[in-house]
């Protein structure tokens, strides 16, 4: 089949799926049977042609008419969008397993299932088509059909006023920052003669026109990656979209962003500068920082997976930073592993971040409760839900033998390479930027230590959370297709990192084959005297020990049970264990609260209920903490501020009388007639 082929039955099929949405009002089990399935096809379209670009490392160009013999649409698949063509359709797939089980919820809901079904659609054909375009205008017209279509799944529910206010947030965010990724490519533009990326690619820039495109860029794309403190709209809408819908946004959109910045900076840019290596590890290392302590302190389990998308939005623009540095610095083989790590770690949290937000939707469906404070032994009620939720906390924790760890050791690797520099600036930033990285990994990991033992381990804690019971078998199964890429992305990092040469050797002409020299068993970023990393050693050692683990068990058990004295746990004297008895999430957090104390603005509250005819002794007391983004102060408070002050000022031009209004007229007009003459 011709590339041309491929590629129109992958944008076709969501929009086949789209338009199938409308016969699912009448027949809600058309959603289950066809538009899901659609959906499904077109994921794996394009994990096939993303796969076969990225793998053959080819390069094709195509032209589409839509109608204007001035205006032809430039569609271009190179190694670059085969890897993100491949990422979508990966999610995409996982996503069209999950949504059948899903989405019945919503069948007798207030709103139509054919507005999930249509906008789910577009919305997944607005993000495949801006990683295939090739020239300013389709790729601005795919991005707004991606911002605006995943506006109306925030707003899905909106008879809920989180939701309005969400969803106004994000639409608002999302325009500005298209405004500036628009101002970006006009700057490109303007120097290449032309909206096409080859013409972009040919413009002389100077370093100035060159920064400020940049600037630009980041800007755009960070806002819409969730870069502090452009990340407002982010925990705010992905909890109260849809669970798969979240794991699209989050898994998927967030993703597009990063590809739209690389695709800026390392292509159509070409020549990057060291200081915007700098300037953008820093963000990202606040980024990454910011992310995890906020996590910290959510027990909503859906915005607490939204603020961990910060954190890891931070880690993948550590490793692009890190990139530009080394490039900029003339050292191309460093720069070449920076950018694999950020490759990687883009794909890795592609995964697990849709798996954990796909485990968060089903444990919201068969228990009703976001609430990790309402949680509680969830294991014993949902034990496949579980295990892969685990999969996914161990995999985003960075712990061997998951993904995770691999592309987060491959961003310490390119750090570490710090004494290469000369610059004594550079030298002092960069470990600062990597201890800020490895505070990080330790904070995930005490959170989602924090959120499987709540939510999972212990007992339940409300009615709703002992009625529960496992998903369907759709809903699993997509679970368990990311928990198993999990696993093979982390075992065998050298197949991926090979593929990503092809990424890089398109983009910059260099790639890291010292990292897979010694062969499929050994991952070598530098050399193997600099360090090296054997996940399949790693993990055939985990699983000899627990065999062996397993097998004195099951030999020392029988001989031991005779002695053993079975009997309730000791409960020092309260009475029998009860929910009331465990850990909270607020509890589990309080050391570190105290300790990054000025990260927060604390709101805290307490009730207390008396006991009856006894008013100084307490039946039950309440205890709630929220902890307000302190961005909100910082930074939108004070624009929010002056937009106030600013319409009060223009609102007095609005006086009510007539000649005034005339006299504004005449004089608009007089000006015109000046400018154009």
């Amino acid at each position: 089949m011709s590339t041309s082929f491929l590629l129109t039955t992958v944008l076709v099929l969501p929009l086949l799926s789209a338009v199938a949405s409308f016969t699912t009002d009448r027949q809600p089990a058309l959603m289950r049977w066809l538009v899901f399935p659609l959906l499904g096809l077109s994921g794996l379209a394009a994990v096939w042609l993303g796969g076969q670009t990225l793998l053959q490392s080819t390069t094709e160009t195509l032209i589409y008419s839509p109608g204007l013999p001035w205006l032809h649409w430039h569609f271009r698949l190179d190694p670059l969008a085969g890897f993100f063509l491949a990422l979508i359709g990966i999610v995409t797939t996982a996503v069209s397993l999950f949504g059948p089980g899903y989405v019945r919820e919503f069948e007798h809901g207030k709103q139509p299932l054919s507005v999930l079904g249509f906008f789910t659609g577009l919305f997944v054909t607005g993000m495949l088509m801006v990683v295939v375009a090739a020239d300013a205008f389709s790729f601005m017209v795919a991005w707004e059909l991606m911002s605006l279509t995943s506006y109306f799944l925030v707003v899905y529910q909106h008879q809920n006023a989180a939701n309005r206010r969400a969803g106004f947030l994000y639409l608002l965010m999302a325009e500005v920052g298209a405004l500036s990724i628009m101002l970006s490519f006009g700057v490109l533009a303007g120097f290449g003669d032309g909206f096409s990326f080859e013409a972009m690619r040919a413009a002389p820039l100077s370093l100035t026109w060159a920064s400020i495109a940049f600037a630009l860029g980041v800007f755009g794309f960070g806002m819409k990656a969730g870069l502090v403190p452009l990340h407002a709209w982010l925990p705010e809408a992905h909890p109260v979209a849809p669970s798969h819908v979240s794991a699209l946004m989050s898994g998927v959109m967030l993703k597009v962003a990063v590809y739209g910045f690389i695709r800026l900076s390392f292509d159509l840019i070409g020549d990057v500068h060291w200081a915007w290596g700098v300037a953008l590890l820093i963000i990202a290392s606040i980024t990454a920082l910011f992310g995890v302590l906020y996590a910290l302190m959510q027990h909503d389990l859906k915005r607490l997976l939204a603020y961990h998308s910060v954190e890891n939005i931070g880690i993948i623009f550590i490793g692009l930073g890190l990139s530009m540095i080394f490039y900029g610095t003339g050292y191309p083989l460093l720069g070449t592993l920076g950018l694999v790590a950020a490759l990687y770690h883009t794909l890795n949290h592609a995964l697990f971040k849709s798996l954990l937000f796909l485990g968060a939707g089903a444990v919201l469906q068969r228990s009703h409760e976001r609430d990790l404070e309402r949680m509680g032994g969830l294991l014993k009620r949902m034990p496949w839900t579980g295990l892969f939720f685990l999969i996914g906390c161990i995999s985003i924790s960075a712990l061997p033998p998951f993904n995770g760890f691999v592309s987060e050791w491959l961003t310490f690797q390119t750090a570490l390479q710090v004494p290469n520099l000369s610059s004594g600036v550079l030298r002092a930033v960069i470990p600062i930027a990597a201890a800020t990285l490895a505070l990080t990994g330790a904070l995930a990991a005490a959170c989602f230590v924090k959120v499987y033992g709540i939510a999972f381990l212990g007992q339940a804690r409300t009615r709703r959370v002992r009625r529960s019971s496992e998903a369907s078998r759709g809903m699993v199964l997509a679970q368990a297709l990311l928990a198993v890429l999990c696993l093979l992305f982390g075992i065998f990092p050298t197949a991926v990192v090979n593929a990503l040469n092809h990424v890089t050797q398109s983009l910059t002409g260099q790639t890291l084959s010292t990292a897979t020299a010694h062969g499929w068993l050994w991952l070598t970023p530098v050399s193997a005297d600099a360090a090296s990393y054997s996940a399949p050693l790693v993990f055939v050692g985990m699983l000899l020990a627990l065999l062996a683990w397993a097998l004195v068990f099951y030999v020392l058990r029988p001989a031991g049970r005779a002695q053993t004295r079975r009997g309730d746990t000791w409960d020092c004297g309260f009475g029998p264990l009860s929910p009331r008895m465990q850990y909270t999430s607020t509890a589990f957090t309080m050391p570190i609260r105290q300790i990054f104390a000025p990260a927060w603005r604390i709101h805290e509250e307490q009730e207390r209920e008396m006991q009856p005819g006894l008013p100084l002794e307490p039946a039950q007391i309440r205890y709630q903490v929220h902890a307000e983004d302190i961005t909100w102060k910082w930074f939108y408070l004070p624009i929010v501020q002056l937009l106030h002050a600013t319409t009060r000022r223009v609102s007095r031009i609005q006086t009510g009388n007539l000649r005034h209004y005339l006299a504004y007229s005449f004089v608009t007009l007089l000006l015109l007639l000046w400018l154009i003459t």
